[in-house]
Order: structure tokens, then C-alpha cells, then sequence
């Protein structure tokens, strides 16, 4: 064969063929060491698996534990029990499967004879862009053995598609489930996610005898204590991020706590303020900093330097003392104390307020039940990435129906809360091949150590959240959309969101995977009030937090948001930047009025803490 032993030949023949030489890399060159070394990482997996089971031992994580597991057994099989059924159909599609991998072998085997055979009759891989990082190493292609491994993998991954595609008698959410299972199970079979199938972890392994796998493992036991007996994967280097320090640390007070939130009030950074106080709702799912997590990024900042008195409320990370508190309470204890807080700290009654995520979607409810009550103090609201209509709710919606909602109140009725960990899973699954895998792989397989990034920190210190709103949440959101429809009930009142009359600024983000740009569009439409519908480029954080000074991305703004989706968004202007100064615009067109600037503790008003408090700390 053509090169196979790279000792001569013809040059044109040893570059079409396998070059054996590249092959000595994944020989072991020291038995020994390397055997100690895997009995070392075995050593290591084993306190893992320790620190895995003690809290289920001691009864700190509850038998009944929220898990999609079984959701996503009885929804395959569904899938199964359709091909299953008939078992002509289910020999023809075992046969068009085989017959795939056989061309690939044929392929395979040429390929290292030096030949060029032409491309075998498979199916398209399904979405494999998604996977393309991750087979990024030259030999993934240059070597034959990985090439065959990863062309079958792929075709694979297209047959699971076609299989969940083209059964029959599935509602729309089941199909649904079944792609997004099928998904999770095919990134997790990844030949990318295993030592001797990976080409760059097994060099690394051979290099250095195993020793990556010792670190590796050790690593893994050291997030699963860290988790409490859940894997809290690291995406970043914790130790180079504190709090109040290098992060979250625009200068600030807090000027009220409630058993719910602290409200900080964050010092002037202009001598003239606008009238109008701003007040942000960020969501209580994750921790307010994300909003000001550096200087470069920070909106909260950025805001101050155009002239805003800005109020944040920081929720507290609740334990089970707080389960019932609820969505009622969320908006009395939160978004009413901080309206009180604003108005005892400026003297105004008239604030701007923005919502961020789930924190917009309790603005827009409460907004809807204030119109009813009378209080008119919120002029302007503006929501980021938050969605009051959820029919187009994207993936999350997977995780949504009544046995699981079931399940899930359940576990949190015993519990108190649905803790940080949980939701995090959830949310690293809607992009398993970008936010699990990879650092799978890099943590435990290579031993490597994340670089320091901040998204990632905020991204990673997860908070709990109270059983009873979480569930209101679920259930009036997600499985019944009762906001969009009129249907929700707070406060003993029906609220509609067409009783909202207030100017409205809606952002939505090209690429968010949590809140769909075509979710929020279509929420966008329920207000009674004018509503200016802004697409931003990017995704959920990355599309929101995008300072004008970094110079990226880009926007959209059109006509009212109505119709289709799709036909506003051909139709739209694109404009280059941030959509922060068209905010701040927008913002100025409403009431420009400029006073002196408040700092907080002016005329001798209490002052608890220094931003960025002490809830956020927990």
C-alpha cells in the first residue's frame, strides 16, 4: 500500500494515502506509568462517585428528585413503539442504516489504501454545524480511524433524526420532545466525548501516560463536593472573580431590604439626573450582576453616565423558609417595595423601569394589575429578552406538560425550592454542545483548567427558586400561557395585558435560545399601549449586555409589532451598534427633564449596605 510505512515512495502517492507515521503518537510508550496512572484516575472517579452518593445516603437530596430521565424513556419509546409495530418497516430502516455504515467502511478502508473512492450515499448529517468545534483536529479527517468514526457518528445522528421524524402518531409536543432527547442522547454518544476516540485526548493521554486523566478525575470529584452531590461543572476559573471586587462593583447602596430583595441605589455619575428614577427588574432565576459585571460591560454603568438615577433590585437566593412565597408576592415585596423605596429615596412618583428575562415577564403582569388598582407610577417600561406570550416558547417548552410539571411540584413541595443547580442543567441542555461537552471533555478527559471569564461566573452561580412561584410560573406561563390570553389571576383579579396603556420598549434577540425572538415579538402585541419592538443581533446575555463602545452587533426597529414575524423582520432597518443609545433615545423622548442628581443617604435617608449587598452574596 501507498505510504502506509512513510519509508520512501512516491510523493504524490504518500500524500494520497495514510502516512503510518502519524500513528506513533497514539502508542503507548510507557506501560507502566500508564497503568498506574489509570489505577490513579479510577482512585480519583471513585471519591466521585463518593461525593455522589453520600447526600442521597444522608437523605439531603430527595429520592424524588427532579429528573427528566424518565420523561425522556417514555418519550422515545413512544418513537420505538411506532417503528416496532410493523416489522417490515422497522427491517427496512435497520437495513438502510447498515447499508450506510457499510459504504462508510468501504470508504474508510480505501482511504488508507491511498485511493480516492467517490462519496457514499448517506444521509445528510442532522444540524452537525453544532458539532463542528468540536471536530476541529486535522485527524478527525487526515487519519482513516477517526474519519470512519466520525462519519458514522454522523450518520448516526441523522438516521436518530429520521427515525423521530418520520414516525407516525405523534403530537406536535411529543415529536418535539422526542428531537430534543434525541439530541441530548446523540451529543452524549459524541466519539468527541471519549479518551480513545477522541484524536486529541487520546495524544494527550499517550503523552503524557495518563496523567491528564488523574487531574481529570480528581477535578471531577472536587465539582461534584462543590455541587453538594450534583456536578457543578466549571466553565471558568472561580478563584478569579469575587464579588464586590472585580465584579459587580459599581460604587452603591442599599436603602431597603425586604424578606424578598434588597434595592440598591447606585451613586450619580453626572451632576444633572433625569427626573424620572430608572428602576431594573432583573430575573430571580439568576443574580442581578450580569448587568454590571465589569465597567466594559456593565449596563447599570453606562446608564448612570447618561444621566439615569438607577434602582436595582437584587433578589434574595431563597431556602424553604421562603416556599410559599409567591408571584403576588414577588410583585407586592418586590417591584411594589422597590417602587416605595425609589419614590421615599428621590421624592418622585414617576419612574422608568426595565425588565430583564423572567424579571419583564413579572413587570408585565404587574403592570396589568396596577392599570386595575390604579397606581400609576411606572411611565415606561422596557423589556429585555422577557416574553408575556408563550406559544413559541422554544426548547424550554420540552421540559413542560402535566406529568412533568406534576412530578416537578412534587419535588418541590418536599424540598421548599427548586435549587440553582437544576435550573442551570436545564439551561446548559438547550446548548449541551456548547455549554456541557466541550468542557466536559477539557475538564475531566484532558485535565485542563478553565480561563477566567465573567459571563461564564455569573452563568455558574446559580440561585434557588421559591416552590410556589416557580410553580404559578410554570403552569400560567409555559403550559397554559393564561398571561398572554387574559387568564391569569393575581391578587384575586383577572389581569389583561391589554390594560396596560404605558409606553412599551421591547427588545428581543436574533439568536436567544430561552426567550425566542419570535416568542417575544408575538407578546410584544398584547399591550394596549404604543410598543416599539427592537430585534437585537446575538442571544439572550450576549445580544442584551452589548455596550456601544465594543462596537458590535447590530439591531433592527420596524413598525408596530403585529402579523408575521418573519414579514417584520425582512421589512426592518438594520442599524449598526448597540441598542443601547437607541434606548436611550427612546427613553428621552418620553420625558427629558433634568434635575439635580440624588445620591443615595441624601437628607439623612437610611442607608443598609454597600452595593452590591449582601443578598447576592448567598
Amino acid at each position: 500500500m501507498a505510504g502506509v510505512d512513510g519509508m520512501g515512495g512516491d510523493k504524490d502517492e504518500k500524500a494520497s494515502g495514510f502516512d503510518a507515521r502519524s500513528a506513533e503518537a497514539y502508542v503507548i510508550r510507557d506501560p507502566q506509568e500508564f497503568a498506574m496512572n489509570i489505577a490513579r484516575a479510577l482512585e480519583n472517579l471513585g471519591k466521585a462517585a463518593s461525593e455522589w452518593l453520600a447526600p442521597r445516603e444522608r437523605g439531603d437530596i430527595p429520592q424524588n428528585s427532579a429528573s427528566p430521565m424518565t420523561d425522556l424513556v417514555k418519550t422515545l419509546s413512544d418513537v420505538a413503539e411506532y417503528w416496532m409495530a410493523e416489522p417490515k418497516r422497522s427491517l427496512e430502516a435497520q437495513t438502510h442504516l447498515l447499508s450506510s455504515y457499510y459504504d462508510l467502511w468501504t470508504k474508510s478502508v480505501a482511504q488508507f489504501s491511498g485511493e480516492t473512492p467517490p462519496e457514499p450515499e448517506t444521509a445528510e448529517p442532522s444540524k452537525t454545524g453544532r458539532r463542528n468545534r468540536r471536530f476541529a483536529d486535522e485527524d478527525w479527517h487526515a487519519n482513516p480511524f477517526f474519519d470512519f468514526l466520525l462519519k458514522t457518528y454522523q450518520t448516526t445522528v441523522a438516521f436518530a433524526d429520521k427515525m423521530v421524524n418520520e414516525a407516525e402518531g405523534l403530537d406536535d409536543h411529543t415529536r418535539e420532545k422526542a428531537l430534543f432527547y434525541m439530541r441530548q442522547m446523540t451529543d452524549a454518544i459524541s466519539p468527541a466525548n471519549f479518551v480513545f476516540t477522541n484524536p486529541q485526548v487520546f495524544r494527550e493521554t499517550v503523552a503524557t501516560s495518563g496523567a491528564n486523566l488523574v487531574k481529570g478525575m480528581a477535578q471531577l470529584a472536587e465539582d461534584v463536593a462543590a455541587g453538594n452531590g450534583h456536578l457543578k461543572l466549571r466553565q471558568t476559573d472561580y478563584s478569579k472573580f469575587v464579588i464586590g471586587h472585580n465584579i459587580a462593583i459599581t460604587p452603591g447602596k442599599v436603602i431597603a431590604r425586604s424578606a424578598l430583595c434588597e434595592i440598591i441605589q447606585y451613586v450619580p455619575s453626572t451632576d444633572k439626573a433625569l427626573k424620572r428614577p430608572l428602576l431594573i427588574i432583573p430575573p430571580w432565576i439568576n443574580k442581578f450582576y450580569i448587568l454590571d459585571l465589569n465597567p466594559q460591560k456593565s449596563f447599570v454603568k453606562w446608564c448612570l453616565e447618561q444621566g439615569h438615577s438607577v434602582f436595582m433590585v437584587s433578589w434574595i437566593n431563597p431556602d424553604a423558609q421562603l416556599a410559599d412565597k409567591n408571584w403576588e408576592d414577588y410583585i407586592r415585596e418586590g417591584i411594589g417595595f422597590a417602587l416605595d423605596a425609589v419614590e421615599t429615596a428621590t421624592g418622585e412618583s414617576e419612574v422608568n423601569t426595565v425588565g430583564y428575562c423572567v424579571g419583564g415577564t413579572l413587570l408585565s403582569s404587574a403592570l396589568a394589575l396596577y392599570a386595575q388598582e390604579g397606581d400609576t407610577r411606572i411611565r415606561t417600561a422596557t423589556l429585555l429578552a422577557a416574553q408575556t406570550d408563550f406559544t413559541h416558547a422554544g426548547d424550554l417548552k420540552v421540559f413542560i406538560d402535566e406529568n412533568q410539571l406534576a412530578a416537578l411540584d412534587q419535588h418541590m413541595k418536599a424540598v421548599g425550592y427548586l435549587d440553582g443547580s437544576i435550573m442551570a442543567t436545564v439551561f446548559n441542555m438547550l446548548r449541551a454542545s456548547d455549554l456541557i461537552w466541550p468542557y466536559m471533555v477539557d475538564n475531566y478527559l484532558r485535565g485542563a483548567e478553565p480561563l477566567p471569564f465573567d459571563l461564564l461566573y455569573w452563568n455558574s452561580d446559580s440561585t434557588r427558586v421559591t416552590a410556589a412561584s416557580h410553580s404559578f410560573y410554570l403552569h400560567n406561563c409555559y403550559l397554559k400561557n393564561n398571561l398572554a390570553r387574559g387568564l391569569m389571576s393575581v391578587a384575586g383579579k383577572r389581569i389583561n395585558l391589554g390594560d396596560v396603556k404605558i409606553p412599551v420598549y421591547d427588545l428581543a434577540t436574533r439568536e436567544d435560545h430561552i426567550a425566542p425572538a419570535k416568542s417575544v415579538f408575538t407578546g410584544a402585541s398584547l399591550f394596549g399601549g404604543p410598543v416599539d419592538f427592537v430585534l437585537g443581533a446575538s442571544g439572550h446575555i450576549a445580544g442584551v449586555v452589548n455596550p456601544p463602545e465594543l462596537e458590535k452587533y447590530q439591531y433592527w426597529t420596524g413598525p408596530s409589532p403585529s402579523g408575521d414575524f418573519d414579514a417584520w423582520q425582512a421589512a426592518a432597518t438594520a442599524h449598526k451598534g448597540s441598542w443601547w443609545v437607541h434606548w436611550q433615545s427612546w427613553i428621552e423622548g418620553h420625558d427629558n427633564t433634568r434635575v439635580k442628581a440624588r445620591p443615595p443617604g441624601a437628607n439623612d435617608r437610611p442607608v443598609l449596605a454597600d452595593a452590591p449587598g449582601t443578598y447576592v452574596l448567598a
